[in-house]
């Protein structure tokens, strides 16, 4: 029982949180230009926290092996062709090819 209230106590101040930002910008009528140009690299942020953590660390320690060299495939499939597809079919066989060796 303590463990749900704690979930509903947290959820509950995340949505608090999140309108109270929300209500904040609708109250100035717009949202200024340079927290625009840093709302830009929030996802790019997350994704490089959730994803980098996996490649380079995957048990815990940081080690140079299949999964660190096929995400820097990917990495550069993904800086040259800016498509989403190709980075992960090129990716994924490019994981696949490192662990067979």
């Amino acid at each position: 029982m303590r463990v749900w209230l704690i979930f509903v106590i947290v959820g509950a101040g995340t949505l608090a949180l999140r309108i109270s930002i929300i209500a904040l910008w609708s109250r100035l009528g717009q949202i200024p230009k340079s927290v625009e140009r840093g709302l830009r690299f929030i996802p790019p942020a997350v994704l490089s926290a959730l994803v980098l953590p996996s490649l380079a660390a995957p048990d815990g320690a940081i080690t140079i092996g299949p999964r660190l060299a096929a995400g820097a495939v990917a990495f550069a499939v993904a800086w040259k062709t800016k498509n989403v597809l190709a980075t992960i079919v090129v990716g994924m066989v490019a994981l696949w090819a490192f662990q067979a060796l």
